[in-house]
């Protein structure tokens, strides 16, 4: 690291808790005066707990439908459908479990083997990692990715609405508005097998001096494309349907519309569609144009993501070749928005090369409006140049403490959040999974105040960032005449704006949460504060 670097990174760092993330607003005296009300509370961790869980949050922008799941819940889905759980694979299996020495019925099981019951909740999530529980020899990483292949199977046909309105529950406990749901639609599996039978032929155009490629054959995907047209057409009309359907059986399960509605019917709710950059290149390419065209189709599908671990082999091999073909289909779809998972890795997971161009090729190569994670900022080659951009752009930042921390092993001052707040770049925080690493929204908040320091009016912040940067369809409540308005009663103008803005309407009922919350702040303080 050259001294310039050094001393540009220092100047980013002292800059920190003078610099919010945009659309930032002047501090002003009454925030000042809250922030130094939230230090005073905030030498109470249990007091602490009673405000954040409080605190409205605008929205969870990263968070894993299945890794969402809390373990319990997992197995009594998995007991109800008559399933199992396999004692040599730490699996749950569907049934029937009789005649099986290995397989171990559910139903029943917690009256019946208490002891049982608490180590499956282990095998399916990394529950106490941190005080030890658990095979000393396997890492937080490790133990986080497989607790996916093991709750998988056993939930019944109503597995995936389940999670979704148990999301949704969770959500409405943590005080969150807005949920955007990294999940997929089963029936786009017929464009995915249809572009997986279609022999894949290199795209990577050959450098004339031998150097590394860095284009793709244009004609050659878009000829792979158009053989998948018509199976593209007809599933995607069966994803709508399947919506419909979801959209149905999750309301049911939430009793909205009875007369005493479950608080989640409050909690707004949009999908994310999800890649998985383990696969093969022609299933990945498959992956990539049922997402594009579903999320055109239909507005609850609001983008996309990629997901499964960056380090992974064929992560790590394919990875230029992921953001140029999102570079080929957002050229399709400009409308289609991306947040990718990018940098989350840590010194000694990979190799430091693998490190030094993840985040960039996400924002400059794909084209991706949020970024998940982004640990390695600090190693990518030009990491000033890289937080510029991101700040200038309005490129957000996913932050995922608890997650960061079981995975990569990265917490404290080893985090890179002070740095992306020195730099001005859009800060969120959210919960990747929070079934697995048994965590919640408001842990999150709590960990960013205990952990990085970060203060009331931040916090305030990174909640109005996290609807702002969403991907809600309309315009933002701070860029018309909303704006500048306050008090509980919006102007003709800015009620035309919440009335066709889904986006803007739930801005507004954080504003007006916000406006409550910090009257009762100043009485719990006032009365619990030591």
């Amino acid at each position: 690291m050259t001294s310039a670097h050094k001393i540009s990174l220092t100047a980013l760092l002292a800059a920190a808790c003078l610099v919010f993330a945009a659309p930032a607003r002047a501090q002003t005296a009454p925030d000042a005066d809250l922030d130094a009300l939230f230090d005073r509370a905030a030498t109470s961790r249990p007091l602490l707990r009673i405000l954040l869980t409080k605190l409205p949050k605008g929205a969870d922008l990263h968070n894993h439908a299945g890794g969402g799941t809390y373990a319990e819940d997992f197995i009594a889905w998995a007991a109800d459908a008559g399933g199992c759980f396999s004692k040599s694979t730490q699996s749950l299996e569907p049934g029937p479990c009789a005649g099986n020495a290995d397989l171990t019925p559910l139903r029943g099981l917690p009256e019946r083997d208490p002891d049982l019951y608490s180590d499956i909740i282990d095998a399916l999530s990394t529950r106490r990692f941190d005080q030890g529980v658990g095979d000393p020899e396997i890492s937080g990483h490790r133990r986080f990715f497989r607790t996916f292949g093991r709750s998988g199977r056993g939930g019944g046909v109503d597995r995936g609405v389940r999670i979704q309105a148990e999301a949704l529950r969770q959500a409405a406990l943590d005080n969150t508005l807005y949920l955007e749901l990294m999940a997929g639609s089963s029936a786009s599996r017929p464009i995915i097998e249809a572009s997986a039978a279609l022999p894949w032929v290199d795209p990577w155009i050959k450098t004339a001096d031998g150097s590394p490629p860095d284009r793709l054959d244009v004609k050659l995907l878009r000829e792979r494309l158009d053989r998948l047209e018509p199976v593209i057409a007809k599933a995607t009309a069966a994803a709508t349907v399947l919506a419909d359907s979801n959209d149905k059986a999750i309301a049911a399960l939430n009793r909205c519309g009875a007369a005493k509605p479950e608080p989640a019917c409050a909690v707004t709710l949009r999908y994310l569609l999800s890649i998985s950059r383990q696969r093969p290149p022609e299933v990945v390419f498959g992956q990539m144009a049922a997402a594009f065209a579903l999320v055109k189709a239909d507005p609850r599908y609001v983008g996309i993501n990629i997901l499964e671990p960056e380090d992974g082999p064929v992560s790590l091999r394919d990875y230029s070749l992921h953001m140029r073909l999102f570079a080929f289909f957002k050229a399709l779809y400009p409308d289609v928005p991306l947040t990718l998972h990018a940098g989350e890795l840590a010194m000694g997971l990979t190799p430091p090369r693998d490190m030094r161009f993840h985040i960039t090729e996400a924002v400059e190569i794909a084209g991706a409006r949020r970024i998940g994670h982004g640990v390695a900022i600090a190693y990518e080659d030009n990491p000033e140049k890289l937080l510029a951009r991101m700040a200038r752009d309005k490129v957000a930042v996913e932050i995922n403490l608890t997650s960061n921390d079981v995975i990569l092993g990265v917490k404290g001052k080893d985090h890179p959040l002070s740095l992306y707040l020195a730099a001005g770049v859009p800060v969120t925080l959210s919960t990747d999974d929070l079934g697995v690493s048994r965590s919640d929204l408001t842990n999150e908040y709590m960990r960013a105040v205990v952990e990085q320091g970060v203060r009331y009016s931040q916090l305030k912040q990174m909640s109005r960032n996290s609807l702002t940067y969403s991907f809600l369809q309309g315009v933002s409540l701070w860029d018309g005449p909303c704006a500048s308005l306050k008090g509980p009663t919006p102007s003709a103008p800015c009620e035309a704006i919440l009335t066709v803005s889904p986006k803007a309407r739930d801005q507004w009922r954080l504003e007006r949460a916000f406006d409550a919350f910090e009257i009762e702040l100043r009485t719990i303080v006032a009365k619990l504060a030591p």
